[in-house]
């Protein structure tokens, strides 16, 4: 576990600087359906009146607001002061995630603009800053209905049906500044190699231009221990250094690499120098671990994983896709080990980066999905691969995170059986994401109509262990298009077959008490009698089918009118979790 306290609450724990302020709290707010804003120049006199509670949506309980009808247009004020220790450096303006487009202004000056609801973004606002004087800073965010845009389980007409839910609109994810030095680290790409013992470091430069004698320095250490400097003279944007990690702080080298078992991580300091005097600081961490595929079976670390996933939607009653707190965060986290799940998929979101930082402590592997289009045409296709290709980078350094899952059950590619364009359009997502990360595996579309894909995925709602049972019995059937599956799907897409890929069935479950309130797959039970010996006879099912490398059930929480959850909204078990555990580990 990494032993940087400070890393907790800060909003980029994997590269963190000390001079910041956290911005979230009240804003000025105001709608726009008119959308009058620009023409009244609402950049520079900002409509007086509504305010919101900042980073939840006007949305949400939690905003102040709470209104759930769509707002295509809303803007936000907000009044800074630089803090002590500004002066000669530069003033980064983050968002952690704004839906849907943004645009920007500081003191009545355009500071930039940026599309997608899900990657971070950030502007350099210091051109527009007053030194000694209150700031402004204004934001104008649109968004639609649109099915082109990335929305994951955002509903696209005005009532929630099936499993799509209230729309998220605005400021989602943290706001903050911070202050960096004009020459400095821009970002450091970490892959490591645990078959050399080596971490490689790819490094983003910034400023350098005019500057001469900059020297970078690596501090590695493990549990306070120090294992490794690394130094490095700095003589262009981009560098890259490899260096062994291997050392005698945590013992033999097994002990210190990543895994649910044993979650070490590596502190590191990245130090950047001219001449003697130290110009910029970051901190950040590592894990050392390898996810492989072999022989149809995946490999944590070189050894065998069975995987016991369950679906996470990271809905909160009261804040939707924001999450209420960094301690309901670790909740969620620790209520799926209670229940003897060792990972997660986050189904149709881009998590909060300190969730994926606490998967990172706790040895929580993930699954990390995107949001899905619900259309098909050429401004889908370039909205969605902007964006995946931002959210890519800013994930890559989690040790949690060990596959990618682009598209799921054909959502947006809807004739990916048999189009071939929308065939080309997976593998061209598929291959652009492996040009980022050859080293994880890619799910191109989670559920069936595989195109190219590293693990073949099935959802299967069946009931009863026995008819799941009766169905997987035949592997050659199943894997090679003999089974079909909701609506006639099949595994792979036409043209496509299967090359022996670990197969996991990545949706079953997702059991309901009775309730007129909601829904869930198949029947719903009437006791917790019923829930357990149902889901002992399907989980027991896929755990005695040889060939099946893994599942994911579905799921954590109710969801609005999904009410199929092992826990409630308000996150209350519906059985006792020790009693799903011994299922899980049985």
């Amino acid at each position: 576990m990494t032993t940087k306290s400070y890393i907790k609450n800060y909003p980029r724990p994997q590269f963190v600087r000390q001079l910041w302020v956290d911005l979230n709290g009240e804003w000025d707010f105001s709608f726009d359906d008119e959308r009058a804003g620009d023409a009244a120049q609402w950049m520079i006199q900002f409509p007086e009146g509504r305010t919101i509670n900042v980073p939840f949506t006007y949305e949400t309980q939690a905003s102040g607001i709470g209104e759930e009808k769509l707002h295509p247009q809303v803007w936000y004020r907000r009044r800074i002061t630089l803090p002590p220790g500004a002066e000669g450096k530069r003033t980064i303006l983050h968002f952690e995630g704004v839906d849907y487009r943004a645009v920007c202004w500081v003191n009545g000056v355009h500071a930039g603009e940026h599309e997608g609801g899900y990657a971070a973004f950030s502007f350099d606002i210091t051109p527009h800053l007053k030194a000694d004087d209150d700031n402004e800073i204004v934001l104008k965010v649109e968004d639609s209905q649109s099915c082109t845009q990335p929305r994951g389980k955002q509903r696209w007409i005005n009532e929630n049906f099936e499993c799509f839910y209230v729309q998220t609109t605005g400021i989602w994810k943290s706001v903050w500044i911070e202050q960096v030095s004009e020459t400095r680290i821009g970002s450091v790409k970490m892959t490591p190699d645990i078959d050399r013992q080596m971490i490689r470091f790819d490094f983003q430069m910034e400023g350098l231009a005019g500057k001469k004698d900059l020297r970078l320095e690596a501090e590695i250490s493990l549990k306070d221990q120090p294992v490794r400097t690394v130094s490095l003279s700095v003589d262009r944007d981009w560098l890259t250094v490899e260096t062994s990690v291997l050392h005698e702080a945590g013992g033999p080298w097994k002990q210190s690499l990543w895994s649910p078992q044993q979650p070490n991580l590596y502190d590191v300091e990245f130090v950047l120098y001219e001449g003697e005097q130290e110009i910029d600081r970051a901190a950040s961490y590592f894990g050392m671990r390898k996810i492989s595929i072999e022989n149809g079976q995946i490999l944590l670390n070189n050894g065998p994983l069975y995987q016991r996933l369950i679906l996470d939607q990271g809905y909160w009653a009261d804040s939707h896709l924001t999450p209420p707190s960094e301690e309901a965060l670790i909740e969620d986290i620790d209520a799926i080990a209670a229940m003897g799940y060792n990972g997660l998929r986050k189904h149709m979101k881009i998590e909060d980066q300190r969730f994926l930082y606490w998967c990172d402590v706790k040895g929580m592997l993930v699954w990390s999905e995107m949001a899905a289009t619900y259309e098909f045409n050429d401004e889908a296709v370039a909205r969605f691969t902007r964006e995946w290709l931002e959210i890519v980078p800013q994930q890559y350094n989690h040790p949690c995170i060990i596959t990618w899952v682009p598209f799921n059950e054909s959502w947006g590619v809807p004739q990916i059986g048999r189009e071939v364009k929308q065939q080309k359009f997976t593998e061209a997502i598929y291959h652009l994401t492996k040009a980022m990360d050859p080293y994880r595996p890619v799910v191109t579309n989670d559920g069936w109509e595989h195109t190219v894909s590293d693990i073949l995925t099935l959802h299967d709602y069946v009931e009863r262990g026995e008819a799941f049972l009766e169905m997987y019995k035949d592997k050659d059937a199943v894997v090679n298009n003999g089974v079909s599956f909701n609506n006639w799907k099949h595994a792979f897409a036409e043209g496509y077959g299967y090359k022996g890929q670990p197969v996991i069935i990545s949706e079953f479950g997702g059991i309901a008490f009775q309730t007129d309130k909601g829904w869930g797959y198949g029947n719903q039970v009437a006791s917790e009698e019923a829930f357990l010996e149902r889901f002992s006879s399907i989980t027991g099912a896929i755990k005695a089918t040889p060939y099946i490398s893994g599942y994911c059930y579905t799921q954590i929480t109710d969801v609005q009118q999904e009410v199929n959850g092992l826990l409630t909204e308000d996150r209350k078990p519906k059985v006792p979790l020790e009693k799903i555990r011994e299922i899980n580990l049985g």
